[in-house]
């Protein structure tokens, strides 16, 4: 798997990488000793990033896919 990460391209080692942060970052924050309401904003406010970064990294796999199908077609 990780030979497979070393192959993409730099904007999907990016968006695997911020998915990561953010997720890890919402997951410590969940457990974090803060006051309930902060600690639920900020854990709902990453979790929307990293929900945000997956579907903003499968429209791009998405839209790449058609791309390549369109280039086959007319190629």
């Amino acid at each position: 798997m990780l030979e497979e990460i070393r192959r993409a391209n730099r904007a999907t080692r990016v968006q695997y990488s911020l998915m990561l942060i953010f997720g890890t970052l919402c997951v410590l924050t969940a457990f974090a000793p803060l006051e309930e309401s902060i600690r639920i904003t900020t854990v709902g406010t990453l979790f929307g990033f990293t929900a945000g970064l997956w579907v903003a990294h499968l429209v791009q796999v998405l839209q790449r896919a058609a791309n390549m199908q369109k280039a086959d077609v007319t190629g």
